[in-house]
């Protein structure tokens, strides 16, 4: 499977279907100096560009739209623009990014624009309330919009175990409640104001069920627990819940009935890849779900130099996500 993208090196990527056409919001990695570290701090990017292509089997060529939005263009912004995503809702289309703040604490800000293909102007604030990583968008099909966010780790998750407005540097770097009976860390939801440009309601945390017992997921539980890469789409009238688990490197998903979970684990969707961060999104064209998703083949296997990839998914007749067709 080739990389969608070989003139430059793209991450993280959120695809959405808007007039016809098949649009990409990834990260856009770059060469650093910066050693590995579980912290992320080599993950350095400083813009974004948007991508479209028509047609996914076969990939016609994929457009580049360049930059819309660049670290220098957001007031509130010190470095690290990470995994974006994007949205449309009543005429305008909204880019949702993370990036850390000048006190080094990451948020989550808004930028508008009139075309899928931007160009963006950011808010010059983040959204209040908004903290960690990888917001994910999801307007459902009675127009309310929502976004889900949170990463452990760099992302910073594990530092709100006390609250929402409370954050404990503590906690910062790679750490996550362990041990016995401890749950494990959900993402966030809040549903969104009808301009999209802030919270309407409080921040809720996402709960994972196991299967087999109705209750949390355990924090212990690295093959199956919420570590980072969070995303929601609809089928019928089941949502489903997809995440990234990390350090296993496993993308997996949960399914429910509301926006707002529970979510039943399901299984995994994507087994681990060449590189250590797996992200993607799942998006419906043309009457055929594709997963996005992304490795460091095309940079040899280094982990901070990434490339977007796609493939099929499929639905069995109990409504699982399965990678091979049914018969």
């Amino acid at each position: 499977m080739a990389p969608l993208i070989t003139h430059l090196y793209t991450a993280d990527p959120s695809a959405h279907v808007f007039e016809g056409r098949v649009y990409i919001y990834p990260s856009h990695d770059r060469e650093t100096d910066i050693q590995f570290n579980d912290n992320g701090d080599q993950y350095d990017m400083a813009d974004y560009h948007v991508f479209s292509t028509p047609s996914l089997d076969p990939v016609a060529p994929v457009t580049d739209h360049g930059v819309v939005l660049r670290t220098e263009d957001i007031p509130w912004v010190s470095k690290q623009l990470w995994a974006p995503d994007a949205a449309f809702k009543d005429g305008k289309y909204y880019l949702f990014f993370p990036a850390r703040d000048h006190a080094g604490v990451f948020r989550i800000g808004v930028a508008v624009g009139d075309r899928p293909e931007g160009p963006f102007v950011p808010d010059p604030e983040p959204i209040a309330g908004s903290y960690s990583i990888d917001p994910a968008s999801f307007v459902d099909t009675d127009n309310e919009a929502y976004l889900y966010f949170g990463g452990l780790w760099g992302g910073q998750l594990q530092c709100y175990q006390q609250g929402n407005d409370i954050f404990d540097a503590s906690w910062g770097g790679p750490k996550e409640p362990s041990g016995a009976g401890a749950y494990a860390l959900g993402a966030r939801v809040a549903r969104l104001t009808p301009d999209m440009r802030q919270f309407a309601e409080d921040v809720r945390e996402i709960e994972i069920l196991a299967p087999e017992t109705g209750e949390r997921i355990l924090a212990d539980d690295h093959d199956r627990r919420f570590f980072e890469a969070a995303w929601v789409h609809k089928r019928g009238d089941v949502y489903y819940f997809s995440y990234s688990t990390g350090d296993t490197h496993y993308l997996a998903y949960a399914t429910g009935s509301s926006p707002y979970g529970p979510f039943t684990y399901g299984g995994r969707i994507l087994e681990p890849v060449l590189g250590w961060t797996t992200h993607h999104s799942i998006v419906e064209f043309e009457g055929r779900w594709w997963l996005f998703h992304h490795d460091c083949e095309l940079s040899g296997g280094i982990n901070h130099l990434r490339s977007v990839k796609v493939k099929e998914i499929f639905y069995d007749a109990e409504g699982k996500i399965v990678t091979e067709k049914p018969e």
